[in-house]
């Protein structure tokens, strides 16, 4: 599903935020800023806490690019919240701070391609799934005024290279600020 160049799907959900729940969450709150979203499948997973850490570890680089990080995966508020209280030792993401929305309803993952399986609903209202319905890995850049100039997927056992995804939001603000294109092997 091509959302490149298109405003970013617009959701209202549950989302976790210094431990806290925010049942309001939406993307309208970084208008002004870059934001990147990311979905991983799940808590607790050797590949996706490697990447919440390494999302956290870099959280300096992505502000001073005047950019948010938002993570996304269909775990409950409650696996986010004891997620958040487990140490990263112990498989968990202590001392993430961050945003990470609580998918449970799949309608956030569905809107950016990344649900793995379909959903539907019976002739009683009922969600009727055609798998697990975790998230792919999926990551989106978006730009100050809400468009998608970046979209990937990833293969689930493969995590993502931050450096790859700095280099990439360099690149989007070159050509947004200096209007300067940026050529194969840019380094910024």
């Amino acid at each position: 599903m091509p959302l490149l160049g298109n405003p970013a799907p617009d959701f209202t959900t549950t989302a976790l935020i210094n431990g806290k729940v925010d049942r309001e969450f939406s993307l309208d709150r970084y208008r002004g800023q870059y934001v990147i979203l990311f979905f991983y499948p799940e808590d607790f997973s050797s590949v996706c806490g490697s990447e919440v850490q390494a999302f956290q570890s870099r959280l300096a680089d992505f502000t001073a690019r005047e950019a948010a990080v938002v993570g996304c995966s269909t775990d409950a508020p409650a696996t986010h919240t004891q997620y958040l209280k487990t140490p990263k030792s112990e498989g968990g993401a202590e001392g993430v701070s961050f945003p990470l929305i609580s998918d449970t309803n799949r309608m956030v993952s569905d809107r950016f391609g990344t649900l793995d399986g379909h959903i539907d609903y019976d002739e009683y209202g009922r969600l009727t799934a055609t798998s697990n319905l975790l998230c792919n890995r999926g990551l989106f850049i978006i730009d100050k005024e809400g468009v998608i100039m970046h979209q990937a997927y990833h293969f689930k056992p493969i995590g993502r290279d931050l450096d790859a995804v700095i280099r990439e939001l360099d690149a989007i603000r070159r050509l947004q600020i200096d209007g300067q294109v940026c050529m194969a092997n840019w380094k910024g």
